[in-house]
């Protein structure tokens, strides 16, 4: 959509940031304005219709309605469009009410600051584009049958999204991701597409299996053109971890395909926490077999700090929510440089997820150690053959800043 089209409600009850954030959005190109300092006449206006409106910037602290009564009440009319906060009170209230913003189903775009920078407020906007596009799509599920079809003729495939060592710039691991890719579609189905239907089937252990075999036959490739060795990693829900059966079968494939379960990283996400005895028992048996064990998306689940010392895991990948735009954010530095102190205490190794920029990049490669570094940035996930490419070019830029 042209920004011209883009119809954008300012509310703040100061007039000065009214003026001024008008301004901003004028100079990247967004004419089609509306300033309101009454949260309470913004929220009549937009229930009139609330399609009208693509994007909202609120303050929180006004009289009479506050930002954060407003967001709610968005969010009970259904509003569609994009929210940013822009305010000038203490990072976590903002932080707070952002995520109540999420509570109440407000597809939030960003929480900003005041004094508010015109790069902050264009980096904001641009997610209105990704918005934009889920809008569009509706998500449809594979029914039971496209599935068990999808399986049956092999299509079931692993793409890959590397882990690459910020000291010396080589791929440290591959992760590995499912895709469907059938014949005569141009674009792969992503995970949310068939696993709600593989869960209801009872069959996710199958899809893992048919991805370990996949992946076990790169491995050699792969090695070949990294001219190093370096491991594969995978996601085991809760679910499979109460399975011992899905850990033996993972063991056989390795043995079959020549590869020992130390060039396997088995990733537990840490949204969902690990109570049962037999979770447990299965996470203590992969690591006495020799495969590494990370916790993914730290920062979002039920780990605590004494699970990090307690627990055998071997790697830690850290939520993208505290790598995205670190180098401003003193509270996401404050809990990396933390687990930089425990990943040495530890002797585990860190990850960085969702690298989207060079600035981020660039911060996280001046840490004391060689954490590893994944985001769209550097690479995104990709079938084997184009990893190959991709490796190719990486290769060329990484000679050159070292040399």
């Amino acid at each position: 959509m042209h920004k011209n089209l883009i119809k954008i409600a300012i509310v703040d009850d100061s007039k000065t940031m009214l003026l001024t954030l008008k301004a901003m959005l004028n100079g990247l190109g967004y004419q089609n304005t509306e300033t309101f300092s009454s949260a309470r006449l913004a929220f009549d206006e937009i229930k009139k219709d609330s399609s009208a409106y693509h994007c909202v910037l609120t303050d929180l602290n006004m009289p009479e309605l506050d930002g954060m009564a407003f967001i709610r009440q968005l969010g009970e009319i259904g509003f569609n469009g994009g929210v940013a906060i822009v305010s000038e009170m203490d990072e976590r209230v903002i932080s707070l009410a952002a995520d109540l913003a999420k509570i109440h189903k407000v597809r939030l775009i960003g929480n900003l600051s005041k004094p508010v920078s015109v790069k902050q407020i264009e980096m904001v906007l641009d997610r209105l584009k990704t918005l934009n596009v889920v809008k569009m799509q509706t998500l449809q599920y594979l029914s039971e049958q496209e599935l068990i079809e999808a399986i049956e003729n092999q299509q079931i495939e692993p793409y890959y999204q590397p882990k690459i060592n910020s000291q010396t710039n080589r791929v440290d691991s591959l992760e590995i991701l499912a895709r469907i890719v059938k014949p005569g579609r141009i674009d792969a189905i992503l995970p949310q597409h068939f696993l709600p239907t593989a869960v209801s089937l009872g069959i996710e252990n199958i899809i893992t299996f048919q991805l370990v075999e996949k992946a076990a036959r790169h491995y050699c490739e792969l090695q070949v053109i990294f001219d190093h060795d370096f491991k594969l990693a995978i996601n085991l829900s809760p679910k499979q971890m109460q399975d011992s059966f899905c850990a033996e079968q993972m063991a056989t494939i390795l043995c079959v395909n020549g590869l020992e379960p130390s060039q396997f990283i088995i990733e537990v996400t840490e949204e969902y926490a690990l109570r049962t005895p037999e979770q447990l028992e299965t996470l203590n048996r992969l690591r006495m077999h020799g495969y590494g064990i990370a916790l993914d998306d730290f920062g979002t689940g039920f780990t605590n700090l004494n699970q990090l010392r307690t627990l055998p895991f071997t790697e830690i990948k850290i939520d993208r929510c505290f790598i995205s735009s670190i180098r401003d954010d003193k509270f996401s530095q404050v809990i990396v440089k933390s687990l930089i102190d425990i990943a040495k205490e530890q002797k585990v190794e860190l990850v960085a997820e969702g690298v989207e920029d060079i600035e981020d990049l660039e911060y996280l490669r001046q840490s004391e150690i060689g954490i590893l570094l994944q985001g769209f940035f550097i690479c995104r996930p990709k079938p084997i053959h184009e990893v190959v490419r991709w490796y190719s070019k990486w290769k060329q830029i990484s000679e050159k800043s070292i040399s």
